[in-house]
């Protein structure tokens, strides 16, 4: 992928461009280079950013270990990994993960907020626009229109509401 081959002389094969893993380990890129398909020698920084956070052995020996059709993304994700590691050495992904968890529970707090107000508007709609029936009522003078209780607002959801998500149990609604 990215390797160019010309014969040499005595007919044995010779790569002009190594994959990056190889160019950054200065070594030949030989053809069963376990590196060559998935790190490209135009985007040598990705691997670069790979060996420095896990070395070459350990990535040729995580890619070794997942079936083939499978290793583009496991290299996508050791990539995606490392360089949020380079970022951020304490908290790795675990970091970015913590920051979306708290960005969804502030959405769902706002929304919620939104839901309530909604609701707020929706039943004071409903106590100024009397039906036809108990219009005849209201003008007799007989029925007295008091303001409705007050609707409970939802409680704001705590984290460890979110421990328990998963992709069962949560549904998706469109409003």
């Amino acid at each position: 992928m990215g390797r160019r081959h010309i014969m040499g002389s005595h007919g044995t094969l010779n790569t002009i461009t190594p994959c990056a893993a190889c160019k950054l380990l200065r070594r030949r890129c030989a053809e069963e280079c376990p590196f060559s398909p998935y790190f490209s020698p135009h985007e040598p920084q990705k691997f670069a950013s790979v060996h420095k956070v896990f070395g070459a052995s350990n990535v040729s020996k995580m890619l070794m270990e997942v079936p083939e059709n499978q290793r583009a993304d496991a290299a996508s994700s050791l990539v995606y990994e490392a360089n949020v590691r380079l970022r951020d050495p304490v908290y790795g992904c675990m970091g970015a993960i913590s920051a979306l968890q708290q960005q969804v529970q502030s959405l769902q707090a706002e929304i919620n907020a939104v839901r309530a107000e909604i609701m707020k508007h929706k039943c004071r709609e409903a106590n100024l626009i009397p039906s036809s029936s108990h219009l005849a009522l209201l003008s007799s003078g007989a029925v007295s229109i008091a303001a409705p209780p007050p609707m409970p607002l939802p409680q704001p959801t705590t984290a460890a509401d979110y421990n328990t998500i998963s992709d069962e149990n949560v549904t998706y609604t469109l409003d």
